[in-house]
């Protein structure tokens, strides 16, 4: 195995699938053009390879990292320049992320977390923008003499450790944005033009889908039942030959969770937590070590045209003993079925005893149009970027799955679920028109008839923000009753408790969710920070947010939780500190707006909250 190290430039085009849909033959032209006139000359120059192209994307490799920061540079200032005279909406756009790092070669191919970072960081640049790892940067400082901005630790897709990013700033007159900076801070300062994150409910909304957080190892030690099997099924495998069919092995290992996970005699490790192994060479042995599981399952997925290979094993973590391993070859359409054998093989090979109800459902099938399933995988791939224009198009794949499959709840819940986020980021002319498209949606999927927790989730939620806190308390019920290992069936349930004035019961069920997905995500200490806020208990809850906001610097409502928590507790300074945190992210936000978008029932909450954030010195 031939390893080296090298400078590594992964690049992707600014809403593909949008000028795709409009003009397919008129974008691959104009892709075409960009590429020979503006891009390819520039890499040449710079000594850079084009190691492979992925439709709307490309991944190159330079000798020298100055060289690929001054290509990516030129490619940008060319192609906003060749814009310039190109109408809104056809224009070709790039965003960028280089990484320096050890790879893995594979004749012309390049493999390794190198490279994996490199494809995050791209995903954090803005349109036209260029986002670089804390190796590059330190690298090209002392060469390069270009506008830098700190984005600070970054929690990124599949990768286990956050990562530091910088943002580099090109065009006429760049400036990085100027921060004010304490002596009591104890991280870095946040990106005064970083995007706005949804508020934390929209985040919540998602949660149970798609899962656009890496979980951050913030452990909690919660005593599990000694009596249940434990189990963590880690990320299959995409064994396919095509890096583009890895939303394909993704969706069959969420799949599979959750199949074991709606039954009662299994422990089952949370989605978010076992993801964090994706791409590491691990043993089995540590991961059981790392979870406290007792049986581990691992496989490969190899799709070909219509058909589909899954390799499994189901082994006992602290002897390493295999206890079922096996072979399915079957049709696509068989999917399905396949997931249900599986899943049928490890209870066995468990000897759990099912419930009637259980056995019920795993001897049916669910039966969905294998082309609808297909696309919507890929929505929730393109969801998991978390930004609006992924999420536009992600809805886009959800309706094309609804058209060919007039049944699929859980793509009527996704399109519910992204209308929520025009709603609570006011990106449609009519909000309230979007929230009300998002309760006709679910109460469809409700209505199609299948027992399926992510849509009593997307329920529980829309009807929470509409005030209806008994529907969504019910709903969130009903998802747990259906999948007793559902972790955020258990933080929906806590945060419709919280917002209906019951945050000490919530706080029983965080305990639930972090037992079930140990390295959650930083929106979990934060609902758990916002029940602790509601009960008076502010330093409590300081500790908790201020842990969300080192995680993820970026998150909006982490500072502004943290505002509110300082302000309750006296100490202004730090919260008039946030509170400019908070503005440098949205410079328009004000009471009012964020009134719109909070739930609460009891009036004492609001006041709290309100009393909290005003205290901060936050606009009316």
């Amino acid at each position: 195995m031939e390893r080296k190290l090298t400078a590594i430039l992964a690049a992707d085009v600014v809403g593909y699938s949008r000028l795709m849909g409009e003009d397919e033959a008129g974008t691959l032209a104009a892709l075409k053009a960009y590429r020979n006139e503006t891009i390819d000359p520039r890499i040449a120059e710079h000594g850079g390879r084009i190691v492979k192209l992925m439709g709307d994307g490309a991944l190159v490799e330079f000798p020298s990292v100055v060289e690929a920061v001054l290509c990516a540079v030129e490619i940008q200032e060319a192609l906003a320049e060749r814009n310039a005279g190109v109408v809104d909406g056809r224009r070709i756009e790039l965003r960028i992320g280089i990484n320096v790092g050890d790879v893995i070669v594979d004749g012309d191919d390049i493999y390794g977390d190198g490279v994996n970072v490199a494809a995050r960081l791209e995903t954090l640049a803005e349109p036209n923008g260029i986002c670089i790892s804390r190796t590059v940067h330190d690298q090209i400082r002392d060469k390069l003499d270009l506008v830098i901005d700190d984005l600070g630790e970054v929690e990124v897709k599949n990768i286990a450790r956050p990562v530091r990013a910088f943002r580099v700033l090109t065009g006429p007159g760049a400036e990085a944005p100027v921060r004010k900076r304490t002596a009591t801070r104890r991280w870095p300062a946040v990106a005064a033009v970083a995007a706005v994150a949804a508020i934390v409910i929209a985040a919540l909304g998602a949660l149970a889908w798609w899962q656009p957080w890496t979980g951050g190892k913030d452990r909690i030690s919660v005593e599990r039942p000694s009596d249940l099997p434990a189990i963590a099924v880690l990320p299959f495998e995409n064994m396919s030959g095509d890096p583009e069919q890895e939303y394909f092995s993704d969706g069959i290992t969420e799949d599979l969770i959750t199949d074991l996970s709606r039954i009662s005699g299994v422990f089952v490790i949370a989605r978010t937590t076992v993801f964090t192994y994706k791409g590491r060479s691990v043993t089995v042995r540590q991961v059981g070590e790392d979870l406290g599981v007792q049986y581990v399952l691992e496989g490969s997925v190899r799709r070909a045209g219509n058909r589909i290979r899954i390799n499994v094993q189901l082994v006992d973590a602290r002897s390493g003993r295999h206890l079922w391993a096996d072979r399915f070859d079957r049709e696509i359409t068989d999917v399905f079925a396949l997931q249900d054998e599986v899943t049928q093989r490890i209870v066995s090979a468990l000897a759990v005893k099912l419930t009637a109800d259980e056995e019920k459902h795993l001897r049916q099938a669910i039966m969905v149009d294998p082309e609808a399933y297909d696309v919507f995988l890929r929505g929730l791939e393109l969801y998991r970027r978390y930004t609006f224009e992924t999420r536009t198009e992600a809805r886009e794949l959800f309706e094309r799955a609804v058209e060919l499959d007039p049944s699929f709840a859980r793509a009527h819940a996704g399109i519910a679920l992204t209308r929520v986020f025009d709603f609570l980021e006011g990106t449609t002319e009519s909000p309230e028109r979007s929230l009300q498209q998002a309760l006709e949606r679910v109460e469809h999927a409700l209505a199609l008839g299948d027992a399926v927790p992510q849509v009593y989730f997307a329920a529980s939620y829309i009807y929470l923000q509409l005030g209806r806190h008994a529907d969504s308390i019910a709903a969130a019920r009903r998802a747990i009753e259906l999948d007793p290992n559902y972790a955020d069936g258990y933080v929906q349930m806590a945060f419709s408790l919280i917002f209906s004035g019951r945050s000490e019961e919530a706080l029983d069920q965080m305990a639930n969710a972090m037992r079930l997905n140990p390295w959650h995500p930083f929106l979990y200490p934060w609902v758990l920070g916002h029940a602790h806020f509601l009960m008076e208990q502010y330093e409590e809850a300081i500790k908790l947010f201020e842990k969300v906001v080192e995680s993820n610097p970026h998150y909006h409502d982490g500072h502004l939780a943290l505002a509110a928590a300082y302000g309750m507790a006296g100490r202004i300074d730090d919260a008039e500190w946030e509170a400019e945190e908070v503005l440098s992210l949205q410079p328009d936000f004000t009471l009012a707006d964020n009134l719109r978008t909070t739930p609460y029932k009891n009036p004492a909450d609001l006041e709290r909250w309100i009393a909290g954030l005003r205290k901060a010195g936050l606009p009316e």
